[in-house]
Protein backbone atom coordinates (compact mmCIF):
# COMPACT_ATOMS: atom_id res chain seq x y z
CA UNK A 1 0.00 0.00 0.00
CA UNK A 2 2.79 2.41 0.94
CA UNK A 3 4.71 1.51 -2.22
CA UNK A 4 1.57 2.06 -4.34
CA UNK A 5 0.96 5.46 -2.73
CA UNK A 6 4.60 6.46 -3.13
CA UNK A 7 4.57 5.51 -6.83
CA UNK A 8 1.38 7.45 -7.51
CA UNK A 9 2.67 10.45 -5.58
CA UNK A 10 5.88 10.44 -7.62
CA UNK A 11 3.89 10.34 -10.85
CA UNK A 12 1.70 13.18 -9.60
CA UNK A 13 4.75 15.34 -8.91
CA UNK A 14 6.10 14.59 -12.40
CA UNK A 15 2.77 15.47 -14.01
CA UNK A 16 2.61 18.74 -12.09
CA UNK A 17 6.14 19.59 -13.23
CA UNK A 18 5.29 18.78 -16.86
CA UNK A 19 2.12 20.85 -16.58
CA UNK A 20 4.01 23.88 -15.24
CA UNK A 21 6.59 23.69 -18.05
CA UNK A 22 4.24 22.90 -20.94
CA UNK A 23 1.32 25.25 -20.28
CA UNK A 24 3.21 28.54 -20.96
CA UNK A 25 4.57 27.11 -24.22
CA UNK A 26 1.13 25.87 -25.23
CA UNK A 27 -0.45 29.27 -24.48
CA UNK A 28 2.10 30.99 -26.72
CA UNK A 29 1.59 28.42 -29.48
CA UNK A 30 -2.21 28.53 -29.31
CA UNK A 31 -2.19 32.33 -29.22
CA UNK A 32 0.07 32.45 -32.28
CA UNK A 33 -2.73 30.85 -34.33
CA UNK A 34 -5.17 33.72 -33.71
CA UNK A 35 -5.32 37.29 -34.98
CA UNK A 36 -3.57 40.11 -33.17
CA UNK A 37 -6.89 41.81 -32.41
CA UNK A 38 -8.13 38.77 -30.47
CA UNK A 39 -4.95 38.63 -28.37
CA UNK A 40 -5.03 42.38 -27.69
CA UNK A 41 -8.67 42.34 -26.60
CA UNK A 42 -9.10 38.89 -25.02
CA UNK A 43 -5.57 38.03 -23.90
CA UNK A 44 -3.75 34.74 -24.34
CA UNK A 45 -5.79 31.91 -25.85
CA UNK A 46 -5.82 28.28 -24.75
CA UNK A 47 -7.49 26.84 -27.85
CA UNK A 48 -6.11 26.86 -31.38
CA UNK A 49 -7.27 29.42 -33.92
CA UNK A 50 -7.55 29.28 -37.70
CA UNK A 51 -4.60 31.53 -38.61
CA UNK A 52 -1.78 29.02 -38.11
CA UNK A 53 -0.59 28.76 -41.72
CA UNK A 54 -1.10 32.44 -42.46
CA UNK A 55 0.75 33.69 -39.36
CA UNK A 56 3.69 31.29 -39.59
CA UNK A 57 4.19 31.81 -43.32
CA UNK A 58 4.16 35.57 -42.79
CA UNK A 59 6.76 35.32 -40.02
CA UNK A 60 9.11 33.12 -42.05
CA UNK A 61 9.12 35.53 -44.99
CA UNK A 62 8.82 38.78 -43.04
CA UNK A 63 11.69 41.18 -43.77
CA UNK A 64 12.81 42.63 -40.46
CA UNK A 65 15.76 44.42 -38.94
CA UNK A 66 16.73 48.06 -39.03
CA UNK A 67 17.15 48.06 -42.81
CA UNK A 68 14.62 45.31 -43.59
CA UNK A 69 17.37 43.03 -44.94
CA UNK A 70 16.79 39.83 -42.97
CA UNK A 71 14.02 37.25 -42.83
CA UNK A 72 13.24 34.75 -40.07
CA UNK A 73 14.09 31.94 -42.47
CA UNK A 74 17.59 33.38 -42.94
CA UNK A 75 17.99 33.76 -39.17
CA UNK A 76 17.13 30.10 -38.66
CA UNK A 77 19.70 29.14 -41.29
CA UNK A 78 22.35 31.34 -39.65
CA UNK A 79 21.65 29.89 -36.20
CA UNK A 80 21.67 26.33 -37.51
CA UNK A 81 25.00 26.82 -39.30
CA UNK A 82 26.51 28.49 -36.25
CA UNK A 83 25.26 25.87 -33.79
CA UNK A 84 26.31 22.97 -36.02
CA UNK A 85 29.76 24.46 -36.58
CA UNK A 86 30.29 25.12 -32.88
CA UNK A 87 29.15 21.60 -31.96
CA UNK A 88 31.26 19.91 -34.65
CA UNK A 89 34.46 21.81 -33.90
CA UNK A 90 33.98 21.46 -30.14
CA UNK A 91 33.60 17.70 -30.36
CA UNK A 92 36.60 17.29 -32.69
CA UNK A 93 38.92 19.53 -30.66
CA UNK A 94 37.83 18.02 -27.33
CA UNK A 95 38.23 14.46 -28.61
CA UNK A 96 41.76 15.08 -29.80
CA UNK A 97 42.76 17.14 -26.76
CA UNK A 98 41.58 14.44 -24.37
CA UNK A 99 43.34 11.80 -26.47
CA UNK A 100 46.65 13.63 -26.22
CA UNK A 101 46.28 14.25 -22.48
CA UNK A 102 45.49 10.60 -21.69
CA UNK A 103 47.47 8.51 -24.17
CA UNK A 104 50.56 10.62 -24.90
CA UNK A 105 53.45 11.15 -22.54
CA UNK A 106 53.02 14.90 -22.35
CA UNK A 107 55.04 16.61 -19.64
CA UNK A 108 52.78 18.28 -17.08
CA UNK A 109 49.70 16.79 -18.77
CA UNK A 110 47.64 17.09 -15.58
CA UNK A 111 48.65 20.73 -15.14
CA UNK A 112 47.77 21.47 -18.75
CA UNK A 113 44.39 19.86 -18.29
CA UNK A 114 43.62 21.99 -15.25
CA UNK A 115 44.68 25.12 -17.12
CA UNK A 116 42.19 24.16 -19.82
CA UNK A 117 39.53 23.40 -17.23
CA UNK A 118 40.01 26.73 -15.43
CA UNK A 119 38.89 28.54 -18.59
CA UNK A 120 35.36 27.57 -17.56
CA UNK A 121 35.70 30.16 -14.78
CA UNK A 122 36.51 32.90 -17.30
CA UNK A 123 33.21 34.18 -18.72
CA UNK A 124 32.95 35.15 -22.36
CA UNK A 125 32.33 38.77 -21.38
CA UNK A 126 35.87 39.10 -19.93
CA UNK A 127 37.61 37.95 -23.10
CA UNK A 128 35.22 39.33 -25.64
CA UNK A 129 37.20 42.42 -26.64
CA UNK A 130 40.55 40.68 -27.24
CA UNK A 131 38.66 37.93 -29.07
CA UNK A 132 36.95 40.51 -31.25
CA UNK A 133 40.33 42.15 -31.92
CA UNK A 134 41.72 38.82 -33.13
CA UNK A 135 38.71 38.18 -35.36
CA UNK A 136 39.00 41.68 -36.79
CA UNK A 137 42.70 41.20 -37.51
CA UNK A 138 41.92 37.93 -39.31
CA UNK A 139 39.11 39.63 -41.29
CA UNK A 140 36.54 37.22 -39.84
CA UNK A 141 34.07 39.87 -38.67
CA UNK A 142 30.71 39.44 -40.42
CA UNK A 143 31.39 35.84 -41.35
CA UNK A 144 30.25 32.42 -40.24
CA UNK A 145 33.78 31.53 -39.17
CA UNK A 146 33.84 34.61 -36.97
CA UNK A 147 30.63 33.43 -35.33
CA UNK A 148 31.84 29.86 -34.82
CA UNK A 149 35.56 29.69 -34.07
CA UNK A 150 35.87 31.82 -30.87
CA UNK A 151 33.28 29.74 -28.95
CA UNK A 152 34.07 26.30 -30.38
CA UNK A 153 36.57 25.21 -27.71
CA UNK A 154 34.92 23.45 -24.78
CA UNK A 155 36.68 22.61 -21.52
CA UNK A 156 33.57 20.73 -20.34
CA UNK A 157 33.62 18.43 -23.36
CA UNK A 158 37.36 17.88 -22.88
CA UNK A 159 36.69 16.91 -19.26
CA UNK A 160 34.02 14.37 -20.25
CA UNK A 161 36.15 12.76 -22.95
CA UNK A 162 39.21 12.67 -20.69
CA UNK A 163 37.33 10.96 -17.90
CA UNK A 164 35.80 8.52 -20.39
CA UNK A 165 39.19 7.61 -21.85
CA UNK A 166 40.52 6.92 -18.37
CA UNK A 167 37.88 4.20 -17.93
CA UNK A 168 39.09 2.32 -21.03
CA UNK A 169 41.36 -0.62 -20.05
CA UNK A 170 45.04 -0.36 -20.94
CA UNK A 171 44.76 -3.82 -22.48
CA UNK A 172 42.89 -2.30 -25.42
CA UNK A 173 45.87 -0.12 -26.30
CA UNK A 174 48.24 -3.05 -25.93
CA UNK A 175 46.07 -5.22 -28.18
CA UNK A 176 45.94 -2.46 -30.79
CA UNK A 177 49.72 -2.19 -30.77
CA UNK A 178 50.05 -5.96 -31.23
CA UNK A 179 47.75 -5.69 -34.25
CA UNK A 180 50.05 -3.07 -35.72
CA UNK A 181 47.77 -0.08 -35.16
CA UNK A 182 49.56 3.25 -35.15
CA UNK A 183 48.53 6.29 -33.11
CA UNK A 184 46.04 7.62 -35.65
CA UNK A 185 44.47 4.23 -36.36
CA UNK A 186 43.98 3.53 -32.65
CA UNK A 187 42.20 6.85 -32.30
CA UNK A 188 39.96 6.42 -35.35
CA UNK A 189 39.26 2.67 -35.24
CA UNK A 190 39.06 2.13 -31.48
CA UNK A 191 38.46 5.27 -29.42
CA UNK A 192 36.05 7.10 -31.70
CA UNK A 193 33.62 4.14 -32.06
CA UNK A 194 33.72 3.58 -28.29
CA UNK A 195 33.01 7.28 -27.75
CA UNK A 196 29.98 7.38 -30.05
CA UNK A 197 27.36 7.96 -27.37
CA UNK A 198 29.54 10.50 -25.59
CA UNK A 199 30.16 12.28 -28.89
CA UNK A 200 26.42 12.59 -29.51
CA UNK A 201 25.79 13.86 -25.98
CA UNK A 202 28.49 16.52 -26.29
CA UNK A 203 27.26 17.44 -29.77
CA UNK A 204 23.79 18.14 -28.37
CA UNK A 205 25.18 20.20 -25.48
CA UNK A 206 27.34 22.31 -27.76
CA UNK A 207 24.63 22.67 -30.41
CA UNK A 208 22.24 24.15 -27.85
CA UNK A 209 25.09 26.30 -26.46
CA UNK A 210 25.88 27.70 -29.89
CA UNK A 211 22.23 28.13 -30.83
CA UNK A 212 21.50 30.18 -27.70
CA UNK A 213 24.42 32.61 -28.09
CA UNK A 214 23.45 36.29 -28.10
CA UNK A 215 26.28 38.53 -26.90
CA UNK A 216 29.01 37.25 -29.23
CA UNK A 217 26.91 37.30 -32.45
CA UNK A 218 25.68 40.80 -31.75
CA UNK A 219 29.27 42.05 -31.38
CA UNK A 220 30.95 40.20 -34.23
CA UNK A 221 28.25 40.98 -36.81
CA UNK A 222 27.33 44.42 -38.04
CA UNK A 223 25.53 43.10 -41.11
CA UNK A 224 21.94 41.99 -40.67
CA UNK A 225 22.63 39.08 -43.05
CA UNK A 226 24.35 37.28 -40.16
CA UNK A 227 21.70 37.84 -37.51
CA UNK A 228 20.77 34.75 -35.52
CA UNK A 229 17.44 33.63 -34.10
CA UNK A 230 18.26 34.80 -30.58
CA UNK A 231 19.11 38.26 -31.92
CA UNK A 232 15.87 38.26 -33.86
CA UNK A 233 13.81 37.55 -30.75
CA UNK A 234 14.58 41.09 -29.60
CA UNK A 235 15.04 42.94 -32.86
CA UNK A 236 12.26 41.57 -35.08
CA UNK A 237 9.17 43.77 -35.15
CA UNK A 238 5.57 42.98 -36.05
CA UNK A 239 2.31 42.11 -34.32
CA UNK A 240 2.21 40.13 -31.08
CA UNK A 241 1.03 36.94 -32.81
CA UNK A 242 4.00 37.16 -35.18
CA UNK A 243 6.34 37.43 -32.22
CA UNK A 244 4.67 34.44 -30.59
CA UNK A 245 5.08 32.44 -33.81
CA UNK A 246 8.73 33.43 -34.02
CA UNK A 247 9.30 32.26 -30.43
CA UNK A 248 7.71 28.88 -31.15
CA UNK A 249 9.73 28.36 -34.32
CA UNK A 250 12.93 29.31 -32.54
CA UNK A 251 12.43 26.33 -30.21
CA UNK A 252 12.09 23.77 -33.00
CA UNK A 253 15.75 23.13 -34.08
CA UNK A 254 17.21 22.26 -30.63
CA UNK A 255 14.10 20.27 -29.72
CA UNK A 256 14.38 18.24 -32.93
CA UNK A 257 18.08 17.58 -32.33
CA UNK A 258 17.34 16.28 -28.83
CA UNK A 259 14.39 14.15 -29.97
CA UNK A 260 16.30 12.54 -32.82
CA UNK A 261 19.44 11.87 -30.76
CA UNK A 262 17.88 11.33 -27.33
CA UNK A 263 18.76 7.60 -27.24
CA UNK A 264 22.47 8.29 -27.65
CA UNK A 265 22.26 11.38 -25.46
CA UNK A 266 20.97 9.42 -22.46
CA UNK A 267 23.54 6.66 -22.97
CA UNK A 268 26.36 9.17 -23.28
CA UNK A 269 25.47 10.94 -20.05
CA UNK A 270 24.57 8.03 -17.80
CA UNK A 271 26.71 5.17 -19.10
CA UNK A 272 30.46 4.76 -19.00
CA UNK A 273 30.69 2.91 -22.31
Amino acid sequence: MIRYFSSNFSHLILLIGIFIMIIPVWLIFASSTHTASIINTQGLQFFLGDKFLENYTKVLLYEGGFFKEITALKMFLNSFLMATGVAFLSVISSLMTAYVLVYFRVKYATLLFWIIFITILVPLELRIFPTYSVMSTLNLVNSYWGLIIPISASAIATLFFRQFYKTIPDELLESAKLDGANTWRFFIDFLVPLSKTMIVAMFIFMFVFGYNQYLWPILVTSSEQYWTVVMGLKMMSGSIVNKFAFVIMSMIPPVLIIIVLQKYFIKGIFQDK
